[in-house]
């Protein structure tokens, strides 16, 4: 009999789907109507779960899989786990960290040109039929220039330090805060984030952070400025979003470019309304390249601990 596998978000890649389907007994949460009543009925059979950085799973559910093995987190958030439960249980829950740093890093320059440059405004300015009907230069405002810009990054952990990398290749100039200065990065480290943003035309949030809320506020989005400019490919709750759309709306900061948000999929409306706003739907990590690489790690965590073997890319054990 095939271990049985509790999936509780889908994967994209069919390749992937093929080989868990070849290997184990898999049961779609998401896809069975009664998902209470099946819990109840076969929690006990159940080895491994591989769920999504979202939905995580809670300790009411954990605790109807006496036989779990392994939590395979098929993302890097895992504030959705209960890892001090789990610890105390001894039970590991990996996550596929590393594998997203490069499109998350690429996603957020992309979300920072694109701002700087009006990218997503000018594109409607064009498909709306606006250009023919006001082909004058002046009908669009001019933009900003990035290259060159002095670019703050908030947390220089993996993606901080990719995004570093990228837009060192523009000429940006880099500061950065963290919990602490790091003796392996050559940037300058700045401890006070609203001295940060004062001191940066453009703020990028790569932290995990993942008990910080609402640190991007207004005294931060004015310490930025009305020429500043902020991306977010971190966490939505870094930031107040109320004082964000206040500062969009009222032309405090010149531009945003976010991935992440509070309330997903809810969007603020000032946001969504704004010109000034370049907004993708939680998006930095999908790539195929990327996805595979992660669904290959949930597969190795789940293979190691069914084999009695301590995952690799555990967090608790």
């Amino acid at each position: 009999m095939k271990p049985q596998v509790l999936q509780l978000n889908p994967i994209l890649i069919p390749a992937i789907n093929d080989e868990l389907a070849a290997h184990y007994d898999m049961h779609r949460l998401f896809e069975i109507a009664d998902p209470d009543d099946w819990l109840r009925r076969h929690g006990a059979s159940i080895g491994a779960v591989i769920t999504g950085g979202h939905t995580g799973i809670s300790r009411a559910m954990l605790e109807q899989l006496p036989g779990l093995k392994v939590v395979a987190v098929n993302g890097v958030g895992t504030d959705a786990v209960d890892l001090a439960y789990c610890r105390d249980r001894g039970l590991p829950v990996t996550s596929t960290v590393g594998a997203l740093t490069e499109d998350v890093a690429d996603l957020a320059i992309g979300l920072l040109i694109a701002a700087c440059r009006n990218l997503c405004a000018v594109d409607r300015f064009v498909r709306e039929g606006q250009w023919e009907r006001h082909p004058q230069p002046n009908a669009i405002p001019l933009a900003r220039r990035f290259s060159g810009m002095r670019v703050g990054i908030v947390g220089m952990g993996r993606v901080g330090r990719a995004v570093a990398v990228r837009a060192a290749a523009f000429g940006c100039s880099i500061l950065y805060t963290d919990l602490r200065a790091m003796d392996d990065v050559p940037h300058a480290f700045v401890a006070d984030l609203a001295d940060l943003a004062n001191q940066s035309d453009a703020l990028v949030l790569c932290a995990a952070a993942d008990k910080a809320q609402g640190i991007v506020d207004a005294r931060v989005l004015d310490a930025l400025g009305p020429r500043g400019f902020l991306v977010n490919v971190a966490r939505g709750r870094l930031v107040n979003e109320a004082d964000l759309a206040a500062a969009v709306e009222a032309g405090r900061i010149a531009g945003v470019g976010l991935d992440v948000f509070v309330d997903e999929p809810r969007v603020p409306l000032a946001l969504r309304q704004s010109e000034r706003a370049t907004l993708q739907a939680h998006r930095a990590s999908a790539t195929w390249e990327t996805r595979e690489a992660m669904a290959r790690m949930v597969l190795d965590s789940v293979a190691q601990a069914l084999a009695g073997q301590r995952p690799a890319m555990s967090l608790t054990t």
